[in-house]
């Protein structure tokens, strides 16, 4: 999810991924293997895409939040029912605040 939209915001900015890879401080083949959802996004790089994007960085936390709990859960037979239950919870302790 964040891997291809951060290959579609960087293809919109006119961006190549050296550009992407020397903000971050990484090399040219780890930004392709994010955009592919093969390697982790780390957390402290979304202030800097988001910049570097022109977007808030909410956008990128949701999705990079939504990768890390559907690559625990995806290969889980109940991981559906276990994500239905945190969500009721997350839902409930949001009302009490």
């Amino acid at each position: 999810m964040l891997g291809q939209r951060l290959k579609e915001l960087r293809e919109a900015k006119g961006f190549v991924q050296r550009e992407i890879a020397a903000k971050l401080e990484i090399d040219t083949a780890y930004v392709s293997k994010m955009e592919k959802g093969e390697k982790q996004i780390s957390r402290s790089w979304l202030p800097i895409l988001s910049r570097m994007f022109q977007i808030t960085e909410n956008e990128l936390v949701i999705l990079w939040l939504a990768d890390k709990v559907e690559k625990q859960i995806q290969d889980e037979p109940l991981g559906l029912s276990a994500l239905e239950i945190v969500f009721t919870r997350i839902k409930n302790n949001e009302k009490r605040v």
